[in-house]
């Protein structure tokens, strides 16, 4: 069986690395520190002027829950519609605060996305019971969705991934993540029956600036975040889909 890897990249520079090293379909975002957030259209436009392999993007218009204000959602609709025209797809993610799927929402962005590809995304490891959450999922007409089995990692959670991928009967894709890598990926590709995973590669260097105010932090991360820039490794993604492949 072949399976496909999607390679979680942010920025354009990563996105072209990742397609060279061998990713099938790209997930573009903004700031993977917290856990990605909707990319620039500038972003966007030159990755899609890069790379060939598929490029779904992200629309999450703020880190945190995934219970989002009306204005909020609001921005979410009109992204997807400004996305569709030339992107592969999006991803997306919208709960209720009890913990389920927010059927009203996910259906609405699904229809604005249309004739593009959807995947819900890890917003459902967040879900009070992913076999409703699942069921609601198809109801909405979700194409795919990305999980670890609501575990840390995708061997971890191997257990509820196999459980999904049977419900899933194929009504929708189950595709696994989680701290996927050369020495997991194949043993969970095993163990769940899966045809699609996604992992991120990432690899930090430092940064070629010379002059540094130590004193002063941009972020919440620290001084030491400042100087740093987070790539995405082409060595560690080839000898991850090796081992799966």
């Amino acid at each position: 069986m072949q399976v496909l890897v999607e390679l979680c990249v942010e920025g354009v520079d990563a996105a072209i690395t990742a397609a060279a090293a061998g990713a099938d379909r790209i997930e573009l975002c903004a700031s993977l520190l917290e856990g990605g957030i909707t990319p620039s259209l500038g972003t966007i436009n030159a990755t899609l002027a890069a790379v060939t392999v598929p490029v779904m993007v992200m629309v999450r218009p703020r880190g945190g829950d995934f219970l989002y204000t009306p204005r909020e959602f609001a921005t979410m609709l009109d992204d997807v519609a400004t996305f569709r025209a030339t992107t592969a797809g999006v991803v997306f993610g919208c709960l209720t605060a009890d913990g389920a799927i927010d059927e009203p929402r996910t259906r609405a962005l699904v229809a604005q996305a249309k004739p593009r590809d959807c995947t819900f995304h890890r917003a459902f490891d967040m879900t009070a019971d992913p076999v409703a959450a699942l069921e609601a999922l198809i109801r909405c007409g979700v194409p795919r969705v990305l999980t670890s089995g609501q575990a840390p990692t995708a061997r971890e959670g191997q257990r509820l991934l196999a459980a999904l991928h049977r419900q899933a009967a194929g009504r929708i894709i189950v595709m696994g993540c989680g701290a996927l890598r050369r020495d997991t990926i194949a043993e969970v590709h095993r163990a769940t029956g899966l045809a699609e995973f996604h992992f991120s590669a990432p690899i930090e260097t430092p940064s070629p600036m010379r002059h540094r105010n130590p004193a002063l932090a941009m972020g919440a991360a620290g001084t030491a975040r400042e100087f740093t820039r987070t790539g995405t490794d082409p060595a560690l993604i080839r000898a991850t889909i090796a081992a799966l492949r």
